[in-house]
């Protein structure tokens, strides 16, 4: 029996940072990872691989540097399964290094293995050909993340049918891809391999990409998808999946308007399940969800006092970022350390499709729900000198303001360094600033950032002339 103040389940970065939180407290903290690695989906199957993935499609493509001074660019070479996952697997390796360096440095013990708990204090974990080990925490912060749902529809155990996760270990590159699912990671993938020359079909079952962006952003991202080859198939579901038995034939998947679509291979993107199966939870009192997800209440406490859970494996946002922030508060809120017990009321969103999207705040269509009277500043890439000199001429800044305070109420960008350029509208929407900030604000010069000044200067003008 080992005893500890804190026993985390899950090394991802919920489980990392709360960890860490805990230890710079004071407090005996233990780690339990059932994988062999450190770091979670975030570190091995998701965040970073497949955004390492992204930039390793975009420099074999050339893509970058289509329409920079008259330069026509196509795959700079056959590209290979080593090619397109190098960098990718680089990446993983030092990650995993970077957090177990993280959690010796603060005096953490890892324990490799499967956590299951025996009772609200109590974690025994167990590793094939060792014996079980139980630790006892005060509080126990459950951090297992989430897994791919896998429909029944499709036959995962062929080598041609892939979820998310399985992706990143695929064994040739598709010569034609379908990808079920638009979601933000059905959206980045198919991306990824369009931008490689691949043929690819995206089934969607909502009438529009992401619907949870301004409609303007949705409709401008299916606009460059399409541009990039992609064939999108909005408002229809796969009835039916043909997977011949010889790899040389064509998957066949018939959707629901009838229409058949074959592919070489298949990604099925249909959201994710939490990692709960076999930590027993549900008969220690702990609510769960419909896909396992574990309800929590403030400060992310359970039904049951002394456990804690965060992360994707209480469902939406199910952002590394915020993962983070909801792992301190849990911390917080366990040992009365006396910090802030909430996170941040504005949250940003990167998408890291081909172009990048990202957006914070209010939606157009959210504040004409919400009667809020409001003006709309853009400012394209082809008109901002370093947009041009980066031959970027499809990105767009939109900003949102208060049609009589003229506070920031949501940033919208779409383009290059998207995911980077959102967080100037971030922090003003943070610290309740309004038009002036960007008028008043000297940016660097031939800088994308500069758009926040044309962007305001273009709701100032609208709102001049009445055009709101």
């Amino acid at each position: 029996m080992r005893d500890f103040d804190l026993v985390v389940i899950g090394s991802g970065p919920a489980g990392e940072w709360g960890a860490v939180q805990a230890a710079l407290a004071g407090k005996r903290v233990a780690v339990v990872e059932r994988e062999p690695v450190l770091g979670g989906t975030a570190a091995n199957t998701g965040t970073l691989p497949s955004k390492t993935l992204r930039e390793t499609s975009l420099h074999l493509s050339g893509l970058k540097a289509r329409g920079l001074y008259s330069v026509e660019t196509t795959l700079r070479h056959e590209a290979t399964v080593s090619d397109f996952l190098y960098r990718e697997r680089r990446v993983k390796g030092m990650e995993r290094e970077r957090i177990a360096h993280n959690l010796e440095h603060h005096g953490i013990q890892v324990f490799q293995g499967s956590g299951t708990l025996l009772d609200e204090h109590t974690v025994v974990v167990r590793r094939a050909g060792a014996d079980d080990v139980r630790l006892t925490g005060a509080f126990i912060l459950v951090a297992t993340g989430s897994k791919p749902y896998r429909p029944p529809l499709y036959p995962f155990g062929d080598v041609r049918v892939h979820d998310s996760d399985e992706v990143l270990e695929i064994g040739q590159l598709p010569k034609s891809l379908v990808v079920v699912g638009g979601g933000v990671i059905g959206c980045e993938y198919a991306c990824m391999f369009a931008a490689l020359g691949i043929p690819v079909t995206l089934v969607e079952v909502k009438a529009e990409l992401l619907s949870f962006l301004d409609d303007e952003f949705s409709a401008l991202l299916a606009q460059r998808m399409e541009a990039l080859g992609i064939r999108l198939r909005f408002g229809q579901t796969v009835e039916k999946v043909d997977v011949p038995a010889a790899c040389e034939v064509p998957i066949r998947l018939t959707l629901s308007s009838g229409e058949e679509v074959s592919a070489d291979q298949v990604l099925v993107a249909s959201g994710r399940s939490a990692n709960t199966d076999g930590l027993g939870l549900a008969e220690l009192g702990v609510k769960l969800g419909a896909r396992g997800q574990v309800e929590v209440g403030p400060g992310f406490q359970t039904a049951v006092p002394h456990i804690y859970a965060v992360g994707d494996v209480i469902g939406f946002p199910a952002l590394a970022s915020t993962s983070m922030d909801q792992a301190r508060v849990a911390v917080e809120h366990a040992f009365c350390l006396g910090g802030p017990l909430s996170i941040a009321t504005v949250l940003p969103y990167g998408i890291y499709t081909i172009p990048e999207v990202s957006t914070a705040g209010e939606t157009e269509e959210g504040l004409r729900a919400k009667a809020i009277p409001y003006v709309a500043g853009r400012a394209r890439f082809a008109t901002n000198p370093r947009g041009q000199i980066i031959g970027e001429t499809h990105g767009l800044l939109k900003l949102l303001f208060h049609r009589e305070s003229l506070k920031l109420l949501g940033v919208h960008v779409l383009g290059e360094q998207a995911s980077e350029l959102v967080h100037i509208g971030l922090v003003a929407m943070l610290t309740g600033s309004t038009a002036r900030l960007f008028l008043e604000t000297c940016f660097n010069y031939p800088t994308l950032s500069e758009a926040y000044k044309s962007a305001t200067f273009d709701a100032m003008d609208r709102l001049k002339r009445g055009l709101v």
